[in-house]
């Protein structure tokens, strides 16, 4: 018994906190834990906040060389020639001419892609072809410019002669396909999360798959198909490579997409390579044009948010 007693004394035994000490350690850990993420979501809001400063002050800046009618009742930008123009309509009709191209090739084909990974390929399909749908998201927005130009703007011209070398038609069909992913991914995730009880019940009406998908299962995930649709038009709107690359540097009032045109976020990435002048006038419009762009992508994402609460459907 004595051997017995002097082995137990020399293995070292875990010590056993206390109830209350335990507690306090856990409420230390939550604290640690809450400070952390509170800091990080301060970092995040303090960074728009930055941001948003940044663009408003230049923006007043701008406002007291131009006055509010030179910039939204004209409809000539010419802010680097001797003829100074500030109408913003040219740029704003170069940016929604893409994003309205890019929407009409992504929303049709993401929605027959969410719904076929949702509603007709088994699970093992599924798990296959999302990933590689997904590629497609990670591919670098410059190759899609430069594949516009050298591949889809020559396929256009042999088909129509009249387009031009850099034009909104090839910018939006890469444009198109770039934002594909998002629009298959989050609608999908939308239709998937629809209850299987209301599939179920469609198919004992005598309702076929195709009637299921698109009559029960599509209006039920309403709320987050649309949020996805707004997510790939604000993606669109802010679009910067492709449209540099492909659809040129000629802000103009066209409806035509086989035209060369300027976006606004093109017109930033001109001014800002470097050859204007800091704090010239010339320079203040690539913040007064981004204040425009800010506030067209916030009315999006606010237009998201509203839709989504107003056609939410709550399943238990």
């Amino acid at each position: 018994m004595a051997g017995i007693t002097t082995l137990q004394e020399r293995v070292a035994v875990p010590k056993v906190l206390s109830q209350p000490a335990l507690t306090r350690r856990r409420k230390v850990e939550e604290r640690i834990v809450k400070s952390g993420l509170f800091l990080f979501a301060t970092v995040s809001i303090l960074t728009t906040l930055g941001i948003i400063f940044v663009l408003f002050q230049e923006t007043v800046f701008f406002f007291q060389k131009v006055s509010f009618a030179q910039f939204f009742l004209d409809t000539r930008w010419t802010p680097l020639f001797l003829s100074k123009r500030f109408g913003i309509w040219p740029l704003v009709n170069g940016t929604m001419l893409v994003a309205a191209g890019a929407m009409v090739i992504a929303l049709p084909l993401g929605l027959l892609a969410a719904i076929f990974m949702s509603e007709v390929a088994n699970e093992r399909i599924r798990r296959i072809l999302k990933p590689f749908l997904e590629i497609l998201a990670g591919v670098p927005t410059v190759v899609y410019g430069y594949f516009a130009l050298t591949f889809i703007t020559p396929i256009l011209r042999s088909i129509f002669p009249q387009t031009q070398v850099f034009n909104a038609a090839s910018a939006a069909i890469a444009m198109g396909f770039m934002i594909l992913p998002t629009v298959a991914s989050l609608s999908e995730d939308a239709l998937y999360a629809v209850p299987r009880s209301l599939r179920e019940a469609a198919y004992a009406l005598g309702a076929t798959r195709w009637e299921v998908a698109t009559q029960v299962v599509v209006p039920a995930a309403f709320s987050g198909i649309a949020a996805a649709f707004i997510l790939a038009v604000s993606r669109a709107v802010g679009e910067t490579m492709i449209v540099a690359i492909a659809a040129g540097q000629q802000p103009k009032l066209t409806l035509n997409p086989l035209e060369s045109i300027e976006t606004m976020t093109a017109y930033i990435v001109q001014v800002s390579l470097g050859d204007t002048p800091h704090g010239t006038l010339e320079y203040q419009t690539i913040f007064a044009v981004g204040m425009m762009l800010f506030l067209m992508t916030l009315g999006m994402n606010v237009a998201s948010y509203l839709l989504t609460r107003r056609f939410r459907e709550v399943y238990e």
